[in-house]
C-alpha cells in the first residue's frame, strides 16, 4: 500500500477471556488453563486482524492486563496508592507506587510476540509503555536509600531492554505508548513536566541506532478508556512542538475526533522532522459508529494538504481496549473500523496518485 497504515494495538477481549483473567488473578483457575485460553484468543484475534487486509497487525494485546501495567505483574515492591488519572466521564485509573528499589520489569513486551508469531503470517507490531509513564511510579516524597536519579537510571535500562526484547522476538515495528504526553500539559501548563517526559524517553531512544529508531514510533492521544478521555480539553498545539522532538521515525497521532483538525495539521507540518512519518488517526475508537471507507479517504486527503505523502501514514486514534476490563466497543465493530481504515487509505492513495 503506497500510504502505509498501521493499528495502535489493543482489540476488545471476549467476555470468556475477561472473566478468566479475573478468575486467574484470584487463583480460581490454573496457569495451564489460562495458557490455553490465551492461545485461543490470540489465534482468533490474529486471524480476524489479517482478514481486514491490514498490512501490519498486532496480537490485540489479548494477554496484557493493560497497555500500561504489563511490566509490573507480581512485583512485590509496589503499593496500590499511586497517581490517580481522572477521566471526563468521572471514572479513574490508579497507578501503583514504588516502595523500594531497585526497579525492574517483571515482563518484557517482547515475550508476547513469541505466542503471536506462531499464528501470524503478516508483520507484527508490538506496543511498549513509555519510560515517562513508568516514571510516575516513583513517590513524590522519595524512597530512603534509593534516589530518584538511581530510579531513573534503572528505569531507562529496563525500558531499553523492553524495546530490545521486541526486536529480538521479531517485531517489525515497536510503538511507545505516550498517552501521558497531553495529560502532562494539563497537569503542568508550563510544559516543564512534558519536557521531563520527552527527556527521559530520548534517553531511552539514544540506546538505539538511527536505523532502529526508524522502526520505533510514539503514540499520542488524550487517553481512551470506556469511551472517555482524560485530556482532550488540552489544546493539541501545546503538545506537538515538543512531541516532535522525540527521536523516533514514526509518530502515531489521534486526530479523527479533534475539533480543529486542520489547525493541528498545520502545527504538525511546521514541526515535523524530515525523517519522521506522521500516522494520522482516521478512526475514532470512542465512537461506536463504523466509519465508511469514503470518510476515511476524506480524512486522509485533508491530512495530505499539510503532510507530504512520502511522510504520511494512517492509524486508529487509539487502541480499542487498552485495559482488559474495557468493554465499551464490541470486537466486530473494532475489526470493521480497521477494515474501513485499510480500504479508505487505499482509496486516498489512488486519488493522490502515490
Amino acid at each position: 500500500m503506497p500510504i502505509p497504515t498501521e493499528p495502535i494495538g489493543s482489540i476488545p477481549r471476549h467476555e470468556v477471556l475477561r472473566e478468566a483473567m479475573s478468575d486467574f488473578s484470584y487463583g480460581r483457575i490454573s496457569a495451564e488453563e489460562m495458557d490455553i485460553l490465551f492461545n485461543d484468543a490470540v489465534q482468533e484475534t490474529i486471524s480476524l486482524f489479517e482478514a481486514t487486509g491490514s498490512p501490519i497487525i498486532t496480537d490485540g494485546e489479548q494477554v496484557k492486563p493493560s497497555f500500561a501495567t504489563y511490566p509490573l505483574a507480581n512485583l512485590e515492591n509496589l503499593s496500590p496508592n499511586g497517581v490517580v488519572i481522572s477521566f471526563e466521564d468521572g471514572h479513574t485509573r490508579q497507578l501503583p507506587c514504588l516502595t523500594n528499589g531497585p526497579f525492574t520489569y517483571s515482563t518484557y513486551a517482547g515475550s508476547y510476540l513469541k505466542r503471536a508469531r506462531t499464528f501470524a503470517t503478516k508483520p507484527l507490531k508490538q506496543a511498549v509503555i513509555s519510560a515517562s509513564a513508568m516514571s510516575l511510579l516513583y513517590p513524590n516524597d522519595g524512597i530512603a536509600g534509593y534516589s530518584r536519579e538511581q530510579f531513573l537510571d534503572d528505569l531507562v535500562m529496563q525500558s531499553v531492554a523492553d524495546i530490545r526484547s521486541c526486536f529480538d522476538n521479531g517485531a517489525h515495528k515497536v510503538q511507545m505508548d505516550f498517552t501521558e504526553g497531553r495529560l502532562a500539559v494539563k497537569l503542568d501548563p508550563s510544559r516543564g513536566l512534558l519536557q521531563q517526559f520527552i527527556d527521559i524517553n530520548n534517553r531511552v531512544l539514544s540506546h538505539f541506532s538511527s536505523e532502529e529508531r526508524q522502526r520505533i514510533g510514539v503514540h499520542t492521544c488524550p487517553g481512551g478508556d470506556h469511551d472517555s478521555t482524560h485530556s482532550a480539553d488540552v489544546p493539541y498545539s501545546e503538545l506537538i512542538p515538543l512531541l516532535l522532538t522525540l527521536d523516533v521515525g514514526n509518530v502515531y497521532m489521534q486526530l479523527s475526533n479533534e475539533k480543529k483538525t486542520e489547525e493541528v495539521l498545520q502545527v504538525v507540518s511546521e514541526h515535523m522532522k524530515p525523517d519522521q512519518r506522521i500516522y494520522v488517526g482516521v478512526i475514532d475508537v470512542i465512537n461506536e459508529e463504523v466509519e465508511s471507507a469514503d470518510i476515511v479517504c476524506e480524512r486522509v486527503m485533508t491530512a495530505a494538504k499539510y503532510i507530504p505523502t512520502d511522510q504520511l501514514g494512517t492509524t486508529d486514534d487509539c487502541g480499542f481496549s487498552p485495559f482488559s476490563d474495557d468493554i465499551a466497543t464490541a470486537r466486530d465493530i473494532a475489526f470493521a473500523k480497521i477494515k474501513a481504515r485499510v480500504e479508505g487509505t487505499n482509496m486516498a492513495a489512488t486519488e493522490l496518485g502515490v
